[in-house]
């Protein structure tokens, strides 16, 4: 049969997308017998795969390392009967019931419910020493790494709210913190600028962009530059922290679930349902406040439970 014939495979529940959000909700999907098939998408695993270490995880008293614990929720899931295949949801139609789905550009499927995991992107510089050092010093997230540079000089880069908190953040930790501003003002809110400001520990360069981290094998310091007057400047840190926004994984299905104008997926606050009936949000591509793999887990729960309960409703469970 050719492929253009072929049936689309139904599926009870299907699960977009890996990391914490996606396996637990596989894991609590699986055990009510909803016979999930999880598509990992681009990155299996999710951001904790370019994580080295993770401290602040309930039930690891010391640490883990982030594809290892992805590693171990992956089998978890496999455990209890989820079907965990290789591919990316490249197009969605939910105008109707059952929902469609695209794999690949080429595999059809279509579902009663479907769990949104899909995360966010940390957006990066794009220096090639950036994406060298990712993980060895690099880091898009200060309340996840900032432990490990306790006592020691750092660098953040951002001039919005969450750069202002995570540079407050750090100053807690750490001995000093440069604040690498491009422009000579913040988009953070009056109160954010002011705790930075008013922090002895935290040093501001305005109108200053990164040229280069530096470090062979991990970060030993970072090359800026004055956009005014074009000088540079080494800077002699042990961690390069990156804090200029994420950006949800969730184009594909915006034209059909409400969003907000960064492109999160909204929710039903309390649950993970959407907008559309039968279709749930969780994780990083729902979450802009917390972005936490604890949080992730949690809310994978709830759209498993949700998916269960619908399912329910409708007496097909």
């Amino acid at each position: 049969m050719s492929e253009a014939t072929t049936a689309a495979e139904h599926i009870k529940c299907l699960i977009i997308g890996s990391g914490p959000a996606g396996y637990t909700a596989a894991i609590y999907a699986a055990r009510a017998n909803l016979k999930p098939v999880m598509y990992q998408g681009l990155q299996p695993g999710g951001q904790l795969t370019i994580t080295n270490d993770v401290e602040n995880f309930p039930g690891y008293p010391d640490g883990i390392m982030g594809p290892e614990m992805m590693e171990d929720l992956k089998k978890q899931a496999a455990r209890f009967g989820t079907d965990i295949r290789y591919g990316i949801a490249t197009s969605v139609d939910f105008s109707g019931h059952p929902h469609r789905v695209t794999v690949d550009e080429k595999v059809e499927l279509t579902a009663d419910t479907i769990i949104i995991a899909t995360g966010a992107s940390a957006k990066w510089l794009g220096l090639p020493s950036e994406q060298r050092l990712n993980g060895s010093g690099v880091s898009a997230c200060a309340v996840c790494d900032g432990f490990f540079y306790r006592g020691k000089d750092v660098a953040i880069v951002g001039a919005g709210d969450t750069a202002a908190e995570e540079a407050t953040y750090l100053a807690n930790l750490c001995n000093k913190v440069y604040m690498i501003v491009r422009k000579g003002e913040m988009r953070a809110s009056k109160i954010m600028q002011k705790r930075v400001l008013d922090n002895p520990k935290i040093e501001v360069l305005w109108n200053t962009v990164t040229d280069e981290i530096l470090g062979e094998h991990a970060v030993d310091g970072a090359r800026v530059k004055n956009v005014l007057d074009g000088s540079t400047r080494d800077l002699a840190i042990e961690g390069f922290f990156v804090a200029i926004g994420h950006e949800p994984n969730s184009k594909i299905f915006q034209p059909y679930l409400h969003h907000d104008e960064q492109g999160y997926l909204k929710t039903i606050p309390g649950t993970a349902k959407t907008n559309v009936d039968g279709v749930f949000a969780c994780g990083d591509v729902q979450d802009y406040t917390y972005r936490q793999a604890v949080t992730a887990a949690g809310s994978g729960c709830m759209a498993a439970l949700d998916a269960e309960r619908y399912l329910a409703a409708l007496g097909d469970h």
